[in-house]
């Protein structure tokens, strides 16, 4: 891997926020989802992040983040006895996507704030180099 410079390793960073922020849209837009069957019940899915370091030299303490990929979490949906319902099994039970919507937010509040941060980081960067740049004037 190749982390050229600042401004590589914040849209590294932003990338996989994003990547996070598009899993949490897919959870809330999926929680209240109904099955007949559990197999067939939505599972809600989380990113996988992988520490990525500058020129392979973990000293130098310069690294950034990947999402590698996005996953589907081994949760058991949520089984409630609804015999009167459409989606309703032969034993009257209908299967809910096991999605925790407060924690859904929250995740969704830290990746905003987290991608937020990074672009702070750029536009605090542009302002140093804009300014050094002014100063041989």
């Amino acid at each position: 891997m190749d982390i050229k410079n600042i401004y590589h390793i914040a849209q590294r960073a932003m990338g996989a926020q994003l990547v996070r922020l598009n899993a949490t849209a897919s959870n809330l837009a999926n929680a209240d989802n109904i099955a007949s069957s559990p197999q067939d019940a939505y599972k809600p899915v989380k990113p996988i992040f992988e520490t990525k370091y500058f020129d392979l030299i973990r000293k130098r303490g310069i690294s950034t983040v990947d999402a590698v990929t996005v996953q589907k979490m081994d949760i058991d949906p949520i089984k409630e006895f609804k015999p009167g319902h459409p989606m309703a099994d032969q034993d009257g039970f209908i299967y809910r996507a096991p999605v925790n919507i407060e924690e859904e937010y929250v995740d969704m509040l830290e990746a905003s704030r987290q991608y937020q941060n990074n672009v702070e980081v750029i536009s605090t960067v542009r302002a140093l180099m804009l300014k050094t740049a002014s100063m041989g004037k």
